[in-house]
């Protein structure tokens, strides 16, 4: 593999893993699981386009990858791409987290954030309320909602429309914009 296409592999690595400086503690935020069939009858088929930047680094160019994201009452599977390669898929089913990354994805990206950020995203306000752990609320706001530690928000989900969500994450220091179109077909 050439230089050009390690350097960005690791950029990527720093959007999947949150572009964190330096590794989180694991109690960060809380992690969810939350179950595939707590959607009901809501599906997603989606591409998107996400992107990234620190928090720390404002005026840095975003970090971006293409994403294929199918989730329903039976599970979800997401398959990310770069530069003409898939990068990870992750599949889950309400009982098993499977992840399959490319041989350069270094350890740090972390499966578990991602499925906690999709859970945030796309399941029912209801079901995140009711997996939260003392001490969190998962609030509506006029553009989404917040999730708060101790009436302090650590993360926001803004829905600038049906296709834009932009994901600020304070606990963990970086800002997602996820631009989604339904897929073809679905």
């Amino acid at each position: 593999m050439t230089k050009p296409m390690n350097r960005r592999l690791l950029l990527i690595t720093a959007l999947l893993a949150g572009c964190a400086a330096t590794p989180l503690p694991a109690s960060a935020l809380p992690a969810l699981r939350l179950p595939p069939a707590a959607l009901g009858g809501t599906r997603f088929a989606l591409s998107q386009r996400l992107s990234v930047t620190r928090l720390d680094q404002p005026d840095a160019p975003p970090q971006r990858v293409d994403v294929q994201l199918q989730l329903d009452a039976s599970g979800l599977l997401l398959a990310a791409f770069a530069f003409g390669q898939r990068v990870l898929l992750m599949q889950w089913d309400g009982r098993e987290l499977s992840v399959q990354r490319h041989k350069m994805l270094p350890a740090e990206v972390d499966a578990e954030r991602m499925l906690r950020d999709l859970c945030l995203t796309y399941w029912p306000p209801e079901a995140v309320r009711a997996a939260l752990p003392d001490g969190w609320r998962w609030e509506a706001t006029a553009s989404g909602h917040e999730l708060q530690q101790l009436g302090q928000a650590r993360l926001v989900i803004r829905r600038e429309n049906a296709n834009i969500v932009e994901i600020t994450n304070t606990a963990e220091g970086y800002r997602l914009l996820i631009e989604s179109q339904p897929q073809e077909g679905a």
